[in-house]
């Protein structure tokens, strides 16, 4: 059963070092509710990006909240690099466990089929399989003359995202975005915030259904109205470009990073 909760419960819901999956940019965790993970003083997760993140991760990041990092990239799209990833990056602040985008995909889709691992090839020969002890350079076993890689199955603690709704009974509509909905499956609970919450069942609408999670896959849900901003909601509403490009600039330095997370928190 799907429990609704309020934004602020859910933070509490979320404990340290939990291994915490974050769906990319447009429909990423709230921002706001980030800020509320950071004001709790939550240390020593393991991030884990489907397939990369954005401001939401660098904020954790620059909060010190992240001891490990799973992604195949972090960036602020338009507004360039993320400050706060590569300046741990460099000063070795966090342990980064270096992806691709089909890796992180095998590794999530190995979770959601309750299999130790997914094959794939287009890594072979590549420096980030060089660095990945936990994935295994393997015969085809239907043809030992080919080799793949076997990607270990990655299953998060908890799926963290923003939809624009769910319903009463805990359906939550995704549409289009696969990479979330296979990011729900994969994990062991669901925690989503939504832009509004609809009396009327979201699976009762055939059209609609396939672009909806059922509730089974669903532990939490919060309404957190413009919860997006300024990241954006996929087809709910655009990123607030100024406003990013605001964070990047800041975030160049711990001090920056610190004053815009405090200003933040007083706007909010």
């Amino acid at each position: 059963m799907t429990d609704f909760v309020t934004p602020q419960k859910m933070a509490e819901m979320i404990p340290s070092g939990c291994k915490l999956g974050l769906a990319p940019d447009d429909y990423a965790a709230a921002p706001g509710l980030v800020r509320m993970l950071i004001e709790r003083g939550i240390r020593d997760l393991h991030v884990v990006c489907a397939p990369i993140g954005g401001m939401q991760v660098d904020m954790l990041i620059g909060a010190g909240a992240v001891a490990t990092l799973e992604t195949s990239a972090v960036s602020l799209g338009e507004a360039g690099g993320a400050p706060c990833f590569s300046r741990a990056v460099r000063d070795g602040a966090i342990r980064l466990r270096d992806a691709t985008c089909p890796a992180v995909f095998a590794g999530l889709s190995a979770a959601e089929k309750g299999v130790p691992f997914m094959p794939i090839r287009g890594i072979i020969g590549s420096d980030v399989l060089k660095k990945r002890d936990d994935w295994k350079l393997i015969s085809n076993p239907f043809d030992d003359g080919e080799k793949i890689v076997a990607v270990s199955a990655i299953q998060p603690d908890i799926a963290l995202f923003h939809a624009p709704e769910a319903d009463r009974f805990g359906n939550v509509r995704l549409g289009r975005r696969r990479e979330v909905m296979l990011l729900a499956h994969a994990s062991k609970q669901a925690f989503v915030t939504v832009e509004r919450i609809s009396e009327v069942s979201l699976l009762d609408d055939e059209k609609m259904a396939a672009g909806v999670l059922p509730a089974i896959y669903v532990s939490a849900v919060a309404e957190l109205k413009n919860g997006g901003w300024p990241t954006g909601l996929y087809a709910e509403y655009p990123r607030d470009g100024q406003e990013v490009e605001k964070y990047a600039r800041a975030a160049r330095s711990p001090e920056g990073f610190q004053a815009y997370i405090r200003c933040s928190r007083s706007a909010a």
